[in-house]
C-alpha cells in the first residue's frame, strides 16, 4: 500500500516550491507523486483550515482509497482517465455513489491547490464526470408519532434535548453544545452560537455548520422541559460536589463534561423509539420531523430555512419541498381572481 507520511511529503513540497523557477512547473514536481503531494496538502493546507473531524474524514479517506489506488502516479502525469476509472472501480466495489463524490471533492480540491502552486498545468479532476449522490431517504415522524414521543420524553434524564431537537429544528451537535448562557427558558429563546465536533482528539466546541449563530423562539413545550431538565441537574451537581467540571453545558455526563452524541442515540433515544413503539429512527430525523411538521402546516418554507439554520432557501426547498402540501386549489383560485376582475 502507497501511504507516505504527512510530514515527510509536506517537506518534499516545500522542497519543490522553492525550487521555483519564473511561472514555469517546478523541476522537482516532476518526481512528485499523487500520493507524496496529497498527504503533503493535507498536512500543509488542509489541517487547521478545516473543523478537526472534517480533517480525520479527509485523512481516512485519502489513506483507504485514493493513496493505494492513485498514489503511486506522479502528479504531472494523472489523467482524467485515472480519475475516471477510479470512480468507476469504487462504484464497482459497492461504494454509495455520494462516497465516490465525496472522493472526487477531495482529489479536486487537492489538484486545484497545486494548480494555484504551479505544480501540475492544469486540474485533471475538473474533466471528469463523477457520479451524482442519491438523495438520502428522509424519515421524519408524523404528528401523532412526534406527540408519542414527546410523552415517552417526560421525566427521562435527556428529554429536554429530545423536545428541542423536535421542536425547534436544531442538529443534536448544536444541542449538546448548548450552554445555559445560551438558552433563557425564562424569555423562551434559545441562542446556537456552536457544536460540540466529537474527533480523535476529544470533544471540541466550533461554529455550527452554517458558520453563524442563530437566535430560535422556544415554544411552550421546550421551556417547560428545560426548566425540569435544570432541577435535575442542579441534584446531580450537588452529589457530585467537587468531582462536578463546571462547563456551563446544559446536557452532560453526571459529572458536568461534554456527552456524546453515540451514546445518547444508543442508551437514550433508541430505548424511546421502543418505548413509544416508533420507528427505529435517526437523532437527525428529530431535525426532519421538526421542518415537515412546519411545512405541512403551512409555514413559509423561508421561516423553516431560518428555523434549520440553513444557508439558503434552496437548500431547504431542495429536500423537503415534497412534504410542502398540494398549493393547485389555492393557485387556481388565485388566477381565475387576477382574471376575473
Amino acid at each position: 500500500m502507497y501511504a507516505p507520511t504527512r510530514k515527510g511529503a509536506a517537506e518534499k513540497i516545500t522542497s519543490a516550491l522553492a525550487a521555483r523557477n519564473g511561472g514555469a512547473l517546478f523541476t522537482d514536481a516532476d518526481e512528485l507523486s499523487l500520493g507524496e503531494y496529497i498527504a503533503g496538502w493535507l498536512e500543509t493546507s488542509v489541517k487547521g483550515s478545516v473543523k478537526a473531524i472534517s480533517y480525520e474524514q479527509y485523512a481516512r479517506m485519502v489513506r483507504v482509497h485514493v493513496a493505494p489506488a492513485l498514489g503511486h502516479i506522479k502528479l504531472v502525469k494523472l489523467t482524467p482517465g485515472h480519475l475516471q476509472s477510479f470512480y468507476q472501480s469504487k462504484l464497482a466495489d459497492g461504494m454509495a455513489p455520494g462516497s465516490v463524490r465525496q472522493l472526487h471533492t477531495i482529489v479536486h480540491r487537492a489538484l486545484s491547490q497545486a494548480h494555484k502552486w504551479r505544480l501540475v498545468h492544469e486540474n485533471v479532476a475538473a474533466a471528469t464526470d463523477p457520479p451524482k449522490p442519491q438523495p438520502k431517504e428522509i424519515r421524519p415522524l408524523d404528528a401523532d408519532q412526534a406527540m408519542r414521543l414527546l410523552d415517552a420524553t417526560r421525566g427521562t434524564r435527556f428529554g429536554a434535548a429530545f423536545v428541542l431537537a423536535l421542536t425547534t429544528g436544531a442538529r443534536i451537535g448544536e444541542i449538546l453544545a448548548l450552554r445555559w448562557d445560551d438558552a433563557e427558558p425564562d424569555r423562551a429563546t434559545m441562542r446556537i452560537a456552536r457544536t460540540l465536533s466529537e474527533a480523535k482528539g476529544g470533544p471540541r466546541f466550533t461554529t455550527p455548520k452554517s458558520g453563524k449563530g442563530r437566535s430560535v423562539k422556544l415554544t411552550a413545550l421546550a421551556v417547560e422541559a428545560l426548566h425540569r431538565h435544570r432541577a435535575r441537574q442542579n441534584e446531580e451537581r450537588l452529589r457530585a460536589g467537587g468531582a462536578w467540571c463546571d462547563n456551563d453545558l446544559v446536557f452532560t455526563t453526571r459529572l458536568g463534561t461534554p456527552y456524546q452524541r453515540v451514546h445518547l442515540e444508543k442508551r437514550h433515544f433508541r430505548p424511546l423509539l421502543a418505548q413509544a413503539d416508533l420507528p427505529r429512527i435517526t437523532l437527525h430525523d428529530l431535525r426532519h420531523t421538526a421542518a415537515t411538521l412546519l411545512l405541512s402546516e403551512g409555514v413559509h418554507p423561508k421561516l423553516v430555512q431560518e428555523l434549520l439554520g440553513h444557508s439558503s432557501i434552496a437548500i431547504t426547498l431542495d429536500r423537503y419541498s415534497h412534504f410542502l402540501p398540494s398549493m393547485g386549489d389555492q393557485t387556481a383560485l388565485a388566477m381565475d381572481a387576477a382574471l376575473s376582475r
